[in-house]
């Protein structure tokens, strides 16, 4: 395989990750919303669970980030 081939498929793997990124934060910016919007209402009972989720978004990103540099690393 050429290297511009190698190039190319490497950006459309860091582009398709990116995306995949981008879709979890607005996943973690709603929650926040619907949570906050949910502990003003008086309902305490979403707050572990909200957190919980989050930080496996922030895990999820993390990780997804740390995969791009490792792919990047290569070149």
């Amino acid at each position: 395989m050429k290297l511009k081939d190698r190039i190319a498929q490497n950006n459309t793997i860091i582009y398709g990750i990116m995306c995949i990124v981008l879709l979890i934060d607005i996943l973690q910016l709603w929650l926040l919303i619907s949570t906050m919007n949910a502990y003003l209402g008086g309902d305490r009972s979403v707050l572990l669970p909200a957190a919980a989720v989050s930080i496996v978004c922030l895990v999820l990103n993390a990780g997804l980030i740390r995969y791009i540099y490792q792919i990047e690393k290569v070149f």
